[in-house]
């Protein structure tokens, strides 16, 4: 955009506006259209133009074709009729065929069109047409509405899709009847497979409208839009349609007087319009996607790290993505040599395992499309001028200083020295250089550990950008310092974390005759112990030279889970009692494999559970110690169930601990309802678990001593049903 091609003014003695213009992708021609009072356009002097004077009413519509590389007016058309007649749309198909969408006050010009002949549209005041490149023949013509006096809609984008149907959007109702278009509104406009066909417009939405190739038939009308309210409309510009038949509107939603408001869909960012109420408006976006542009492809080139990257080293991986990820089948050629490669899925990697510049292309292919398949190209680079990067650190004297000297030690391919700016320095304290690859100094404000990066990012080199790395721990003094867990579990494999203040080297010793120089070590260990660690950081560039710390750690083995369990084999409804025999353990959880389970931490109480049905049951012991290693042990077991239920006739709930509660027991319970009533059968408990009861209290009141009435429904495990009634009596 540095320099002006051409540049030249157009129009006659009237009034004369440029709205639109599409760049021919045969010929590189310039066409402009718009509309126009003017009788003496330029160009309307070639006479084998559609029409070469005006053609009456307010206006016309034109259309101006400039050579793309001169700027030299080849031909001038009028398009209209008599009425006003405006030009609000043009594009190009991949023929250089010429469209063009508008609107009219008059009946508009039709021309091989099966649609409006199947239609009966002979009286739309919204219209597309397409021409020969030369302006000098109709291709077809159709119009769409309602057959109203003015236009029905604002029209405000426009596409020509691969496939050449036509796509028009515009927006009508109570503010366009407001502007001398009285008659202005979507209510009526002609609806074919809607996207939301349960969708109620109230006359001022938005209008989406698609035409078959040739003038066919219509393949989509629909609405979009608030009910009630003030209009929705857009003031132009922010309204386009992509290549693959995507709407995107960005629109004024007004919240009005009532009204059910813009529709959202979940999940977005705003579903709340704050505008106030009138015509106080917000901004609402939608996109809508109408799939009739067929199968398309849309290749990208990624570089691990480096996403859409079309340059690096050989060897070089690539992976390739068709963007669009709409067809059926995937043919890939990679412009090495290599043989084309088909996939059904979207992606494939490449390696490129010789320099040289490399044209891939796609073809996505569906043959359920108009178009059948698409192709497109991205070009690849490889290169063999990779540079190594790298940099050594010195710190300078005296010892209290914070200053280093940082040495280039990148290594340039042959025939191809670094420049003076091939380099990035970041000293991770907001201060950066750009430099070649001599030496450089900096002195750090204060003490602390900072992440040094050199980066080459000259792209002369084939790997740029690509980074050197080190950790610069800057003090006076060198302070030995890590961090580690305190215990774990054999075979355990610790982890030491330097936080060290300063330091070049260091000198572990893991407690166990072990020793490493590593700043970040870990260390397996297998035998249980106490381990005393110890790390010795140097650092000669600081004044007291050396420091050392140590730190005590616990590895523990597991602990030993053992039980057992009675009787074995199993008694019919007579509950299982479990031994615990592990050691080493502090805390024990057991599964008992019906879904119950309990946690304990004593290993010398009897434990029992009631199984509710015959099945064999998988039981584990899981134990744990204070320093959390962990183990576990599995059985199984058999339990033999006979359904039984039985409920207590008395109780005494005086705190004593001894019958204070009264509860359903049995065997085989697994469904059960149990109510109970005071003499005025009035529901005092109601449980549906048997290992909860009834204390004797009813909304937290102790009752009086009484008889109580029961009903109790069982559903059994076997499946059988039965229902118990009885009375209990609570003694105080």
């Amino acid at each position: 955009l540095s320099n002006v091609v051409f540049a030249t003014h157009f129009g006659g003695t009237g009034q004369d506006a440029c709205f639109v213009l599409d760049v021919s992708p045969t010929t590189g021609n310039i066409y402009v259209a718009g509309a126009t009072t003017s009788t003496d356009l330029p160009g309307v002097n070639n006479q084998s133009v559609l029409h070469n004077t005006f053609q009456g009413g307010q206006t016309d519509g034109f259309i101006a074709m400039y050579n793309g590389t001169t700027g030299q007016l080849m031909a001038t058309t009028y398009m209209g009729n008599n009425g006003n007649d405006m030009l609000y749309g043009i594009q190009c198909d991949k023929a250089g065929f010429v469209y063009i969408m508008g609107t009219a006050t008059a009946a508009w010009t039709i021309r091989n069109s099966p649609f409006n002949n199947n239609n009966n549209q002979a009286a739309g005041k919204q219209f597309v047409a397409k021409i020969n490149p030369d302006l000098n023949a109709w291709v077809y013509s159709a119009n769409f509405g309602k057959g109203q006096q003015n236009p029905d809609i604002s029209p405000i984008a426009f596409l020509v899709d691969r496939c050449e149907n036509v796509y028009v959007s515009g927006w009508g109702g109570g503010i366009n009847s407001s502007q001398g278009y009285p008659n202005a509104g979507t209510n009526g406009m002609p609806i074919v497979n809607p996207v939301n066909p349960n969708f109620q417009g109230d006359g001022s939405d938005f209008y989406l409208f698609v035409l078959e190739k040739n003038a066919v038939r219509q393949l989509y009308g629909g609405l979009y839009g608030a009910f009630g309210g003030f209009g929705d409309h857009v003031d132009g510009g922010t309204s386009r349609f992509d290549a693959q038949g995507v709407i995107y509107h960005a629109v004024c939603s007004c919240k009005g007087q009532g009204g059910s408001g813009f529709p959202v869909t979940a999940g977005v960012d705003s579903d709340v319009n704050n505008g106030g109420q009138g015509a106080q408006c917000n901004l609402a976006v939608f996109k809508i996607a109408l799939d009739f542009a067929g199968v398309g492809s849309g290749l990208k080139s990624s570089i691990p790290g480096s996403t859409r990257d079309t340059s690096g080293c050989v060897p070089l991986l690539v992976n390739f993505t068709d963007t669009i990820a709409i067809a059926q089948k995937y043919i890939w050629n990679f412009g090495d040599g290599s043989a084309d490669v088909t996939t059904t899925t979207p992606t494939v990697p490449h390696t490129f395992n010789a320099p040289g510049t490399f044209r891939v292309r796609l073809i996505a292919i569906d043959s359920n499309t108009c178009n059948i398949a698409d192709t497109s190209f991205v070009n690849i680079r490889v290169r063999n001028d990779d540079a190594t990067v790298g940099f050594n650190s010195i710190k300078l004297l005296p010892c209290d200083s914070l200053k280093y000297e940082f040495v280039n030690t990148s290594v340039p391919p042959p025939n191809k020295p670094f420049r003076n700016n091939s380099f990035v320095w970041l000293f991770d304290d907001g201060t950066t250089l750009t430099t070649g690859n001599q030496r450089v100094t900096k002195a750090y404000a204060a003490s602390g550990t900072y992440n040094v990066r050199l980066i080459l990012t000259d792209t002369n080199y084939c790997n740029a950008p690509d980074t050197a790395f080190e950790v610069i721990r800057a003090a006076a003094a060198v302070e030995a310092r890590f961090t580690t867990p305190p215990s774990g579990c054999i075979p355990y494999n610790a982890s030491f974390n330097n936080i060290s203040i300063a330091g070049q080297t260091f000198f572990w010793r893991f407690g166990d005759g072990t020793t490493s120089t590593e700043r970040n070590p870990t260390h397996l260990y297998n035998t249980p112990g106490i381990y005393r660690i110890t790390l010795i950081a140097t650092d000669p560039g600081t004044c007291n030279l050396v420091d050392s710390t140590s730190f005590t750690i616990t590895v523990s083995s597991s602990p030993t889970v053992r039980f057992s369990f009675s009787p074995n084999p199993p008694e019919t409804n007579t509950p299982v009692t479990f031994v615990n025999t592990s050691t080493g353990g502090n805390y024990y959880r057991w599964l008992f494999g019906d879904g119950d389970s309990l946690v304990t931490t004593r290993t010398d109480t009897l434990v029992q559970h009631i199984y509710q049905r015959s099945a064999t049951f998988q039981v584990c012991l899981k134990a744990r110690n204070q320093f959390g290693c962990e183990a576990d042990s599995c059985v199984s077991l058999r339990s033999s169930v006979e359904p039984l239920v039985d409920v207590a006739s008395a109780f005494t709930p005086n705190g004593d601990g001894i019958n204070d509660i009264v509860r359903v027991r049995g065997f085989g319970i697994a469904r059960m309802n149990w109510r109970i009533f005071n003499r005025w059968g009035q529901l005092v408990y109601q449980g549906t678990n048997p290992n909860q009861g009834w204390d004797g209290k009813y909304q937290g009141v102790l009752q009086a001593q009484d008889v109580f009435n029961y009903v109790l429904d069982l559903e059994f495990s076997d499946g059988t049903k039965l229902q118990k009634k009885g009375d209990i009596t609570l003694l105080r």
